[in-house]
C-alpha cells in the first residue's frame, strides 16, 4: 500500500475530510476532498459534518475552520505553517489603528489571526472583498487590514474611502516585477496576464484581469495562453488539470514556503497521531465568528 492509499484508508476509517488550499502542492490537492480558495474552504468547513477536519494550508485557515465548526477537531499537518501577511498586524496594533479612526468600520482580510478577526466588524476574502466593502454606506470610512495591496485595489474598485494597513504578502509584493512581465510579453505577445489582487500595483496596472484564485481557476478553464501572477503552486496545479493549455507562471520561484511545508508524509502523520490540533480560545472564537458569519451572509 503506497502513502496515498494509506492516507485515503485512514481518512475513511476516521470519517475525516481533507481540505486543501489551492496553493498546496499537486499531490495534496489531488488527495483533498475539497480544494479551493479561503472563501470556498470556509464554507466547506462550516457545513462539514465530519468529526475530523485536516486542513492543508496555513494556521489562520485552520483557525477559521475551528471557529466556524467548533464541533469538529481541526488538525493542521504542519504546526508551524504560518502566514507572514497575517503576522503583519497583531491585536494591539489593530486596537491602536482603530483608536486613530474611532468612527471607522474594520474590514479584516481572512489572512489574519483569530484575535485580529475578533477585533473586526467583518472579514473578507479576495473573492468577495469588493462585495463586502460595498455593503457599507457610501459615506462610511473603512479600515482595511492587513493587506495594503488588496485594500488599495478594493478602494479603487468600490470608490469608497478605505484606509489601509501597511501589510503585504511577501510572495505577491516582491515575487513579481514589471520587468519579468515585459520580458514574457515580448516572448509571448498573444498571452494575457491574470493577477491576484495581493500583487503590487505595478503588476495590477498591467494585468488583463485581477482575480481571486477561484476566479483565476474559472478563467483558466475558459481561456488559454496565460501568464499567471500568483503563487506558482497554483499555476502548477492548473497545468496539472489542463495539460493541453499553455500556462506560464510570472515567476516560478514565487511561492509560499509555509504552504509547501505540507507533504504526503506529514499529512499521513497528522491523520495517524491527531497531535497538531488547532484550537481558538472561546472568547476570541465567539467574537471572530461574528465577523466571519457576517462575511458569509454578505457573500450569499
Amino acid at each position: 500500500m503506497n502513502i496515498e492509499e494509506k492516507i485515503i484508508k485512514l481518512k475513511n476509517e476516521k470519517n475525516a475530510i481533507i481540505l486543501a488550499h489551492n496553493y498546496q502542492i499537486v499531490p495534496i490537492q489531488d488527495l483533498a476532498d475539497f480544494r479551493g480558495d479561503s472563501l470556498q474552504l470556509s464554507i466547506q468547513a462550516k457545513k462539514s459534518q465530519a468529526p475530523l477536519i485536516v486542513f492543508c494550508g496555513v494556521r489562520f485557515m485552520a483557525e477559521t475552520a475551528a471557529i466556524l465548526n467548533p464541533e469538529a477537531k481541526v488538525i493542521l499537518p504542519v504546526e508551524d505553517a504560518g502566514c507572514p501577511l497575517a503576522d503583519m498586524i497583531n491585536v494591539e496594533q489593530l486596537r491602536e489603528f482603530k483608536a486613530l479612526h474611532p468612527e471607522a468600520k474594520v474590514v479584516c482580510y481572512i489572512n489574519s489571526s483569530a484575535a485580529v478577526k475578533a477585533e473586526s466588524d467583518v472579514c473578507c476574502t479576495s473573492a468577495n472583498a469588493v462585495q463586502i466593502i460595498n455593503s457599507f454606506p457610501e459615506d462610511e470610512t473603512i479600515l482595511f487590514v492587513p493587506d495594503k495591496n488588496l485594500g488599495s485595489w478594493v478602494a479603487k474598485k468600490s470608490g469608497r474611502k478605505v484606509i489601509v494597513w501597511d501589510g503585504y504578502c511577501p510572495v505577491h509584493q516582491w515575487g513579481f516585477t514589471r520587468r519579468a512581465y515585459e520580458h514574457l510579453k515580448n516572448l509571448y505577445p498573444d498571452y494575457k496576464m491574470i493577477a491576484h489582487p495581493e500583487c503590487d500595483e505595478d503588476i495590477i496596472e498591467v494585468a488583463d484581469e485581477v482575480l481571486s484564485t477561484s476566479g483565476m481557476e474559472r478563467y483558466v478553464k475558459e481561456h488559454d495562453r496565460l501568464i499567471i501572477a500568483t503563487d506558482s503552486s497554483f499555476t502548477d496545479y492548473m497545468q496539472h488539470l489542463y495539460p493541453q493549455k499553455k500556462l506560464i507562471s510570472l515567476n516560478t520561484r514565487a511561492f509560499c514556503n509555509n504552504m509547501r511545508k505540507t507533504n504526503l508524509k506529514n499529512l499521513l502523520n497528522a491523520l495517524e497521531k491527531e497531535e497538531t490540533i488547532v484550537e481558538v480560545p472561546p472568547e476570541t472564537s465567539e467574537k471572530a465568528l461574528s465577523a466571519l458569519n457576517k462575511m458569509l451572509e454578505l457573500s450569499n
